[in-house]
């Protein structure tokens, strides 16, 4: 499969710092590991919280380890109206002006100033994969997404190149529900 990757739906979710674990599970609490999710070393976790935004809240939302230096909650442009957030399209990592939200798990809340992004979406490369695709660290490319009904080609779609990754795109759940992208779903990286 020359140029083609798999393409996994990244539904909405939360990042949590170890003192945001224990704000919100209790003292000592840490994430219990559910699954192995794709990418290597990370995990879905049995831990799940409420998102309340101004507008409605959002329960039962997946929690992915291990803990992170900040905490972040990734969510569609979907869940950013029915939260009535305003929430940018921000890479993972760049939360710095993203929006506000409060979480609420079992033993208490958390007030976040900023975390609350739309995933931009992205392709998680090895160095070896990237060469092959012929790529590099932060490029822009398109995705096209063959399907029966909806083929569609995705642009503004980031690289992303680290050892530690398993080459893999990732959508979100508006993104992947366009394209028609469900069950074993592959793409193909189109250069710019």
């Amino acid at each position: 499969m020359a140029n083609k990757v798999i393409v996994e739906t990244s539904a909405r979710h939360v990042h949590l710092t170890e003192e945001h674990i224990e704000v919100l599970f209790g003292k000592g609490a840490t994430l219990t590991k559910k699954k192995d999710l794709s990418q290597p070393g990370q995990f879905a976790s049995e831990q799940r919280v409420t998102l309340e935004g101004p507008k409605k809240s959002i329960p039962n939302v997946s929690i992915l380890g291990p803990a992170r230096n900040a905490t972040q909650v990734e969510i569609s442009f979907t869940d950013a109206r029915t939260l009535g957030v305003n929430a940018p399209v921000r890479e993972s990592g760049d939360i710095a002006g993203s929006a506000p939200i409060r979480i609420v798990g079992p033993a208490g809340a958390l007030e976040i100033a900023e975390g609350v992004i739309v995933a931009k979406r992205h392709i998680h490369l090895t160095p070896e994969d990237a060469e092959a695709f012929g790529v590099k660290e932060k490029e822009i490319v398109m995705l096209r997404i063959e399907s029966p009904e909806r083929t569609t080609v995705f642009d503004d779609v980031v690289i992303r190149v680290n050892a530690k990754f398993k080459a893999a795109a990732h959508l979100d759940t508006d993104e992947a529900n366009a394209a028609c992208a469900f069950g074993e779903c592959w793409g193909e990286i189109i250069k710019k």
